[in-house]
């Protein structure tokens, strides 16, 4: 496994300990995260959304994912994270973990039902 895989897997672990406070899922599970840029001095850009445009939590999350990054990665360098909005995000995006995860906690598959209530 190339030098530059092992820093993404261990991003990727770091992100799966940052939650959004109002979401029992992390933010990579929740879909939240859309693409880790890791070029090759070590430098990292996490560009990500959030659930909603007005999302008051918006500095902290960002904040939390940069500082935690730093923390469990400490060969990762200049980690700088990008909020972006397009594409919106929706519950599609949440990974497999993340539909289990939150199955788990409300007893059934919020992807299904959300899919089921935005075709009706």
């Amino acid at each position: 496994m190339t030098s530059g895989k092992r820093l993404r897997e261990r991003v990727v672990q770091a992100l799966r300990e940052v939650y959004d406070p109002e979401i029992p899922v992390n933010v990579y599970d929740l879909g939240l995260i859309y693409g880790i840029e890791i070029d090759e001095e070590g430098n990292v850009e996490i560009r990500m959304t959030l659930t909603a445009v007005g999302c008051p939590m918006a500095g902290l999350i960002g904040y939390r994912v940069e500082e935690t990054v730093r923390e469990r990665v400490p060969e990762a360098k200049n980690v700088r994270v990008k909020i972006v909005w397009d594409p919106p995000w929706s519950p599609e995006k949440i990974t497999p973990e993340g539909r289990e995860a939150l199955r788990k906690i409300f007893g059934y598959d919020v992807v299904e039902e959300w899919l089921r209530r935005s075709r009706s």
